[in-house]
């Protein structure tokens, strides 16, 4: 055994963090620790690394074994380069060969010195067993796969950003070798490739890896073990995340049926024995049933610390088919082009993810598109009746408490509305009246979300949603967006919620914009190309023949789509001219209210009426342009 904990207890003041936690690593294993947050992992990490102290029970390391530790915030020496930091990984090395460097020239003036030639081996015993010679190839293969490339080598430590400074730790940790590594949420700040290249590393660590992360593929790729902290204890599960499920639910069925197994074998003693106890020919009996309740042990019913949220994304306003539009447009960012000559078009329903590296202009772009930013160049509008609701990165802080966020917005509510609102989002009891600014990020997430359900919108722009959720809120999040039936945009670098959408992803990097299919075509995206960029070769004769098979299509989706539009600029008409009756009325004049309502719903309808019209006359020229090629 590398790790054993037996019988852990931790409070803070009064309140109980962890109860009776008892768990073994072995030498090889993978260990994923979950649980919501505050539930105690970070808690029980520092109580394995001796940071914390338990007020019960013990924690045993193998003789001799090294821990290693990726705190979120962990120090850097602001001095050094990024090569330089990683070198100091190899300190006792460096050292070891300094002295073999003395003792080498010792040696030569007094050959037959034992004492020198028994601690030059020593010294050289520690060189091989860090493979120290091959220093400079390990901290350039773990650099390379942790995304620093060679230019950054020299680069000081103290201008890194927070995810080059977070990268750079992991790194250093990964070539130090600890026989226990220990992560806390590893692929914050990490992009897909340094993601899978990380799984595939730990995949073939030598030693052992405990993980508190909420990245549901993290854990399937390379946990084998699950533990899952809830109602301040620990229960330990075989194989990954998605192992975990299944185990975690029949575990519970169990655990239920038992519970109700036994208060039914309660209730039948007690009953029997209020029947009988006064009775003289059956009192003995009813006092033996008696001893036997009072001896009886009750299976407890399952105790879930977290809730299964269940709340669902809605609108009250249907939009026009073509919600957002951007047209030619170009986005900068402190003198670095991040996107150029972009056309997107986005229609009612549809769902786009935005996906790139760090720093590439995701969260950027986003705020261009829900008009917070204006682009360098080109256009962006959102169509009539577009209803959008935003959810930035960082949630700012404000004053007030939970409960008066949503009743301020909504006075009309009565308290049981307000409280039952923000429990869907997990707001229940006291928590209702915590101040928003000792919220942590993750219930400012939550206390967003549940405004946004109040809005309605039609059009969703969510920049990283799931960042600061646990990995519960996470799912429950997926599963209201997956069955969300407005239009939205999301940036994310959450795979597992990527891949769920089964949506278009629109990847930026380097200035330049690629749209695929899905999330495996962006993650094959070496080997197949974007979709604007798919042209295989034919033969002529087979170019020819796919060619008017494509011309006959083409021209069937024309004459359906031209027969729509006419249909729509027919029922257009005739709501304008309602519309037009309407603000001629009397008693419309009259409410200036409704009189601007109707204005504004008039001036749309325009707009939308000439967006049809210029659409028809576009697929018309086509079209004709078709039966001319034919006539030829």
């Amino acid at each position: 055994m590398l790790l054993t904990i037996q019988n852990i207890q931790k409070y803070f003041g009064a309140e109980l963090c962890l109860r009776n936690i008892s768990c073994v690593l072995d030498a090889q294993d993978r260990a994923g620790i979950i649980g919501e947050n505050g539930a105690g992992k970070t808690t029980l990490i520092k109580i394995i690394t001796g940071e914390l102290y338990p007020d019960d029970g013990i924690v045993t390391l193998a003789h001799g074994a090294t821990v290693g530790y990726l705190e979120q915030n962990s120090v850097l020496d602001p001095a050094c380069t990024v090569y330089g930091e990683m070198e100091n990984a190899f300190r006792s090395v460096l050292d070891a060969m300094d002295e073999m460097k003395r003792l080498e020239r010792q040696m030569a003036e007094c050959p037959g010195d034992h004492m020198l030639l028994e601690r030059h081996a020593q010294l050289s015993a520690v060189v091989d067993a860090a493979d120290g010679y091959n220093m400079d190839t390990q901290i350039k293969k773990i650099l390379n796969g942790m995304a620093f490339p060679a230019p950054d080598y020299q680069k000081s430590v103290a201008v890194l950003s927070g995810g080059e400074h977070t990268r750079l730790c992991l790194a250093k940790l990964l070539l130090q070798k600890p026989d226990l590594l220990i992560l806390d949420e590893p692929t914050n700040h990490l992009d897909f490739e340094t993601m899978e290249w990380l799984e595939s590393y730990l995949k073939t660590y030598p030693g052992a890896i405990l993980v508190v992360s909420h990245d549901r593929y993290f854990l399937d790729a390379v946990c084998n073990r699950i533990f899952e902290i809830e109602d301040n204890t620990l229960t330990a599960y075989k194989g990954n995340y998605s192992a975990y499920l299944p185990q975690k639910e029949a575990a519970v069925a169990l655990q239920q049926k038992q519970h109700d197994a036994d208060m039914e074998k309660a209730a039948k003693l007690e009953d029997y024995i209020a029947r009988n106890l006064v009775r003289a020919s059956t009192t003995k009996m009813a006092q033996s049933r008696r001893k036997q309740l009072e001896k009886m042990e009750i299976t407890e019913a399952p105790r879930t610390s977290h809730t299964d949220l269940k709340f669902r994304f809605t609108f009250d306003v249907t939009p026009y088919n073509e919600i957002l539009t951007a047209k030619n447009i170009s986005v900068t960012l402190g003198g670095k082009r991040l996107v150029e000559g972009l056309d997107l078009l986005v229609k009612r329903g549809e769902r786009l993810v935005i996906a790139g590296p760090n720093g590439a202009g995701k969260s950027t772009l986003l705020r261009v598109l829900d008009g917070k930013l204006r682009p360098q160049a080109g256009t962006v509008r959102l169509g009539a009746g577009a209803k959008p609701s935003v959810f930035e990165q960082q949630q700012l802080r404000r004053g007030g408490t939970v409960i008066s966020t949503i009743w301020d917005k909504y006075p009309k509510f009565t308290e049981l509305e307000v409280r039952s609102h923000l429990a869907k989002l997990n707001f229940r009891g006291e928590d209702v009246f915590k101040p928003c600014s000792a919220l942590s990020g993750g219930e400012l997430a939550r206390l967003r979300f549940a405004e946004i359900l109040l809005e309605k919108p039609n059009l969703l722009f969510l920049d990283e949603p799931t960042n600061h959720l646990d990995i519960y809120t996470r799912e429950s999040l997926g599963a209201a967006l997956a069955s969300y039936e407005g239009t939205l945009v999301l940036v994310t670098h959450d795979r597992y919620l990527m891949n769920s959408l089964a949506c278009p992803i629109l990847f930026i990097e380097n200035g330049k914009t690629s749209l695929y299919e899905d999330y495996d075509a962006m993650m094959h995206r070496g080997a197949v190309p974007p979709e604007k960029n798919i042209a295989p070769e034919k033969t002529a004769s087979a170019g020819k023949a796919a060619y008017g098979k494509e011309q006959r299509r083409r021209r069937a989706e024309l004459r359906t789509r031209i027969k729509a539009l006419e249909d729509e600029m027919e029922t257009l008409a005739l709501r304008i001219m309602a519309l037009e009756g309407e603000v001629n009325d009397p008693d419309v004049l009259r409410d200036h209210t409704r009189l601007r309502d109707v204005c504004d719903e008039l001036d749309d309808t325009r707009f939308h009426q000439d967006e049809v019209l210029a659409e028809w006359e576009r697929l018309v020229e086509e079209q004709e342009a078709y039966e001319q090629e034919n006539d030829e």
